[in-house]
């Protein structure tokens, strides 16, 4: 590699970023994610409206993981009314995210991921040589479409989460009508898991990860709990603000996360798993334990083994839930608005979504935090490229450049939810 590397527009990734690489004597002397999406204001233009709405706007900052957004949102907002929502109402809403992971995880596997892998261009190219392989995962996210559409209302920006429960209860004969489908997927799923194995993955061992992920002794961790670190750190959601910390950086619209002593961390489907596997299901333990994979992974390339292994949890999750969904009660519980103060947290796909809301006596939103697991993961890439890049240096500069770019999708980043960070004032002039 003689020149620069200049990715303008990077593929296969939601939003719109770019990647610069520049050179000095030879060696490498520059890394930017450049972040040139314009920012979108959520957390400005949610100031001044009713808490009950926030679930349905934060949903729109993201068209793959709205139900993340919707998530952390609700939680956090019932944190701030003390609400404790019944135990139906949790599980359906665990149910929801299962399907938001199936249909993300599907996607990030087959269609993005896995061409790099093979060599392919894109899983276009991927489907004129191994058609099967494509509408296996085609049918594979349609399923976790499928759900959401069931319990949301539709497939994308689903519309029937409400802080305190849901606006109605999805039928019965409908989600057990998905069962034949979820038990395809599950072993499709471990299918996928196993396939996942033998993958070419590319060497770069990273040995300065500190992982972070919400962890509950109970369940993998996905809906809800405290916030674990690989350093031995464990603290509450509502602390997260003390532990973790964001800045602006010059090339980036997104803003970049660091832990209070100022080291990168990483957060995502690594982080879940290494952190988290004793809390997988039977089905992915079992798949696990018969594997040759050695936890924990450290190479930032096997994000798609992570993901094929939460691929199997979720399905087998998915499959338990249907088959015991048999709702009693109100889907949302009652409650009496008041002024207060809370923080919620939980794993979308990409990693770790934290909100933090603020609500006046009559509900209105004073202030609102949200930290996306993109902008926290983004110094943690650019880290990695650094890593990468005395490998780069040594290439043509056509392999040199998709071997940049195959390590920033290897993180499934998603730009569009990173980039809303900035403040908005709006302020009416007097005529």
């Amino acid at each position: 590699m003689k020149e620069n590397i200049e990715v303008p527009a990077l593929a296969r990734v939601e939003g719109e970023g770019a990647l610069y690489i520049r050179l000095k004597d030879g060696a490498v002397a520059e890394i930017e994610l450049n972040i040139y999406e314009p920012p979108r204001f959520f957390e400005g233009f949610l100031r001044g409206r009713n808490f009950q709405q926030v679930p349905d706007i934060t949903a729109r900052i993201c068209g793959i993981c709205p139900v993340a957004y919707q998530m952390s949102s609700v939680q956090a907002l019932e944190n701030a009314l003390e609400i404790q929502v019944t135990p139906e109402i949790r599980s359906l809403r665990r149910l929801m995210y299962d399907a938001e992971y199936i249909e993300s995880h599907a996607l990030h596997i087959y269609m993005l991921q896995a061409p790099d892998l093979l060599g392919y261009e894109s899983a276009l190219s991927l489907a004129e040589v191994a058609p099967e392989v494509v509408k296996k995962a085609l049918r594979l996210k349609k399923i976790g479409n499928l759900i959401l559409k069931t319990i949301g209302g539709r497939s994308v920006h689903p519309v029937n989460t409400a802080v305190g429960g849901f606006y109605r209860w999805p039928s019965t004969g409908s989600l057990k009508a998905l069962l034949p489908d979820l038990e395809w997927g599950l072993e499709a799923a471990i299918e996928t898991a196993r396939w996942a194995a033998t993958l070419p993955y590319p060497e770069l061992e990273v040995y300065d990860y500190e992982f972070v992920a919400t962890h509950n002794p109970d369940e993998y961790g996905i809906l809800q709990g405290d916030i674990l670190s690989s350093t031995g750190m464990s603290i509450p959601v509502a602390d997260f603000d003390s532990h973790f910390i964001e800045t602006h950086v010059r090339h980036s619209n997104a803003l970049h996360s660091h832990t209070a002593s100022g080291k990168t961390y990483l957060t995502g489907p690594l982080a879940r798993l290494n952190l988290n596997h004793a809390q997988l299901g039977a089905e992915a333990q079992m798949l696990l334990e018969g594997s040759d994979v050695e936890l924990p992974l450290i190479n930032p390339y096997k994000q798609l083994l992570a993901r094929a292994i939460e691929l199997v949890e979720v399905y087998s999750e998915a499959v338990r839930l249907v088959k015991s969904y048999n709702p009693k009660g109100p889907s949302r519980v009652p409650f009496h608005v008041k002024a207060g103060e809370g923080a919620g947290a939980s794993e979308a796909p990409r990693g770790l979504l934290y909100h933090r809301y603020v609500i006046d006596e009559d509900g209105t939103v004073k202030y609102a935090r949200i930290v996306p697991p993109t902008a926290q993961n983004l110094p943690r890439i650019e880290a990695d490229l650094w890593l990468l890049a005395p490998q780069v240096i040594e290439m043509s500069q056509e392999k040199a450049t998709l071997a940049c770019e195959h390590l920033v999708r290897s993180y499934d980043p998603c730009i569009s939810c990173a980039t809303h960070f900035l403040k908005l004032k709006v302020e009416e002039l007097s005529i």
